[in-house]
């Protein structure tokens, strides 16, 4: 009787993609679950009480929640096509790069979408900082983990999808080649590595939902300034 391994996710989720693509590197087969997080379904409340979110893993019945803790999971429990190399300065170093982006890259670049006027100048000259430490630790590599897709790649991969959403939608450059080419070179090779192109959410349909979530924030903020 073989593993079972299911992901609960939705169609969208920037944090659910990580572990789409964790295994698919490593080859591994398992059954896709989407969720309506509008109407969360009893089996997410079951296996994730407490943050009651996706991504969820379940491997022979046992859940395993938060994004992170689901890619090292992986990485220990399927050995092939390792993502954290075995050094622990190097293993640290990945860690340290992945809650960076979550922690600073991600919300400041957040910020320039959904604010504006002076508000997102400011927002721009933070996300530009934070995105400054990510073009020093690209030069001179491929991927942040080297020749290969590692861990820290998919943590940082929203931004080889998100960034160019976001640009398009509010008509303002976040991630320039000619101020950051190291960065600017990874986006393009990561997303068009085959296993992360052939599992990117439909773009169209990303562009309305973000773009739909900009109009709600935006009215939302005019609202509560009346």
């Amino acid at each position: 009787m073989g593993e079972e391994v299911k992901l609960f996710r939705t169609w969208s989720s920037s944090f659910a993609l990580r572990i789409v693509w964790a295994l698919k590197i490593k080859g591994i087969e398992y059954e896709t679950v989407f969720e309506d997080l509008s109407n969360k379904s009893p089996l997410l409340l079951q296996y994730n009480p407490v943050h009651k979110k996706v991504p969820i893993l379940v491997h022979n019945g046992k859940p395993i929640a938060e994004s992170f803790v689901i890619l090292e999971y992986i990485d220990e429990t399927w050995k092939q096509a390792p993502l954290l190399l075995e050094d622990p300065y190097e293993r640290a170093k990945a860690r340290f790069w992945a809650k960076f982006g979550d922690d600073k890259v991600l919300t400041s670049v957040w910020n320039v979408f959904i604010k504006q006027g002076k508000e997102q100048e400011e927002a721009l000259v933070a996300a530009t900082e934070n995105l400054k430490f990510l073009e020093e630790e690209m030069k001179g590599k491929k991927f942040f983990g080297g020749e290969r897709i590692g861990y820290v790649d998919l943590a940082l991969g929203f931004l080889a999808n998100l960034i160019s959403i976001f640009e398009e939608i509010i008509g303002l450059k976040i991630v320039d080649e000619e101020k950051f080419p190291s960065l600017y070179s990874w986006m393009q090779d990561f997303a068009e590595a085959p296993i992360i192109r052939d599992n990117w959410p439909p773009r169209d349909k990303m562009i309305v939902k973000f773009q739909a979530l900009l109009d709600a924030t935006i009215a939302s903020s005019s609202s509560s300034s009346k």
